[in-house]
């Protein structure tokens, strides 16, 4: 009875606080994402390191470990760290507390990778940082497939034409894509060649390194008209690398051709996707923080034409495990549901056959399609 006395001592209070639940109301619901699970604020931040040809073991000892103790002494509200070494590759999750500065979490952890490349094996790259949190989950898959593409196309598509343009759509976070082969040039050497010639593999790398270079050569003016300089210093093809010298034995010249053969081509292949029984590349697409599921979908959806137009034509692209019609489903029956919860609040006398009929009726009009059939409606009234 207490909040009785005080609402009739402070009426204009609660007709303002009546008005303002009236009004900021209708914006909570018009705000609030349309999704199936709440926002859970997880952040999490990656750290991934690539140091190619390097054991597990010592990307665990070497780069990895070093990396999480200092992570300890210099990032502030971690709830705990996840770490994976791999051959070649490391990667270290770093667990905040939900009430952290994302900001200032991301710029130590980065602060803290860049110095630590000093006490790293002599060639370490920086680390590749990303971060999410736990609501970030797949909600469309897409399938690039094409009769005519080689998968070194496909990987390439959906990786450096389709990820950059989808990843302006707001709410929308795109990781690198499955399957394909990742374009790569490479060099095939001939052992046999190089030891009748007395030369290393550190002779092809050099003569590769030292004259595939690109050196600014500034302008020339010549009367009215400057022009750019450019220099000789990089082929223009993969081919041409072919033709590089390596070294000059009194009157003959080594090239790169006699005891290796440059090409166009990828690195292993570490997973397959296979589309209707042929190879292909799957592009996922995650939702971020509090974006709603079918927002971002319906963006999605009106951008890929757009992209589409750039790409070649015998390129297909389905989307699969599409989230978006689950969602719809849920919504549709949960509204379904409330519906009849609120016909049962006013339903009619059990004498009166006319009424009865007529309640049932509007239940099954006010029921979604797939819940609207006699014994459905039966069961519900």
């Amino acid at each position: 009875m207490w909040i009785v006395r005080l609402a009739l001592r402070r009426p204009y209070t609660f007709v303002v606080m009546a008005l303002l639940i009236l009004i900021l109301g209708p914006l909570a619901v018009y705000n609030t994402p349309t999704d199936i699970f709440p926002n859970i604020d997880i952040p999490v931040v990656s750290v991934i390191w690539n140091y190619t040809g390097l054991a597990a073991d010592e990307m665990s000892t070497r780069i990895i470990g070093p990396y999480e103790r200092g992570l300890t002494a210099t990032v502030n509200d971690i709830e705990h760290i996840e770490s994976q070494s791999l051959n070649g590759i490391g990667v270290v999750k770093v667990y905040f507390h939900p009430d952290v500065r994302i900001d200032m979490a991301m710029t130590q952890v980065s602060a803290l990778a860049q110095a630590a490349l000093r006490s790293d094996p002599p060639g370490t790259t920086p680390p590749f940082i990303i971060t999410y949190n736990a609501s970030s989950v797949p909600i469309l898959q897409l399938a690039l497939s094409g009769e005519n593409l080689s998968e070194q196309q496909l990987n390439d598509f959906a990786g450096n034409f389709m990820r950059v343009q989808l990843a302006t759509v707001q709410g929308a976070v795109l990781p690198n894509p499955y399957g394909g082969k990742q374009r790569q040039v490479q060099v095939d050497l001939n052992t046999a060649a190089l030891q009748a010639k007395g030369l290393s593999a550190n002779d092809v790398v050099n003569a590769i390194g030292t004259q595939n270079l690109i050196l600014p050569g500034g302008t020339v003016k010549i009367g009215t008209v400057e022009s750019d300089v450019d220099l000789n210093g990089s082929p223009k093809t993969v081919e041409e690398l072919n033709d590089l010298p390596i070294k000059t034995v009194g009157a003959s010249t080594i090239y790169v051709r006699d005891v290796a053969h440059v090409r166009d081509g990828y690195p292993p292949q570490t997973n397959i996707v296979h589309v209707d029984g042929q190879r292909a590349a799957l592009l996922s697409v995650l939702k971020s923080g509090n974006a709603s599921t079918l927002d971002v979908l319906a963006r999605i959806k009106e951008a890929l034409p757009r992209v589409q137009e750039a790409l070649p034509r015998e390129l297909k692209i389905n989307p699969i495990a599409d989230q978006s019609l689950f969602v719809r489903a849920a919504v549709s029956v949960q509204h379904g549901l409330v519906r009849v919860q609120l016909r049962r609040a006013v339903a009619p006398r059990a004498d009166d056959p006319a009424q009865q009929r007529h309640h049932q009726l509007r239940i099954r009009q006010s029921l979604p399609p797939d819940l609207g059939a006699a014994p459905t409606v039966r069961e519900y009234h």
